[in-house]
């Protein structure tokens, strides 16, 4: 399974995915690239900024809507 394909699982699954939960669950570094990458490709995805209990901030994409297939 490719890259952009799990994370398209997870956002079908979860709805949203941060880079981290990419990284430890996928092994997906560019997490950033897949999100342009599935907009591109007709993908609605909203990025908004998260601040963690340590205080570091980090983007938290969450999917709006699919494209319609077919």
């Amino acid at each position: 399974m490719t890259k952009h394909a799990k994370v398209v699982e997870h956002f079908r699954k979860h709805k949203h995915i941060t880079s981290w939960e990419a990284i430890q669950r996928y092994r997906v570094t560019r997490l950033a690239d897949v999100v342009f990458k599935l907009k591109c490709k007709g993908w609605l995805i909203a990025t908004t900024m998260v601040q963690g209990k340590d205080g570091i901030r980090f983007a938290r994409y969450i999917l709006l809507k699919e494209p319609k297939r077919g």
